[in-house]
């Protein structure tokens, strides 16, 4: 991943832009998953749990709005 400094831009910028690159091809993310290994249940265990967190958010919402 490369930026470019412009004619004028000043290095703040050229940082600020570098980070908004790194987050929209989302490297950092994708690094900071790879950093230990999680076996293929752990992930299944892991995936099941956000799942039951956010179904009961939605339910949560979907009562808060009935009121």
């Amino acid at each position: 991943m490369s930026v470019q400094l412009r004619d004028g831009e000043s290095q703040d910028s050229l940082l600020k832009r570098f980070r908004k690159e790194i987050v929209k091809s989302r490297i950092l993310s994708t690094y900071r998953k790879k950093r230990w290994y999680v076996s293929k249940s752990e992930q299944r265990r892991l995936a099941k749990q956000r799942a039951i967190r956010k179904a009961r958010r939605k339910m949560m919402r979907r009562q808060n709005q009935n009121f």
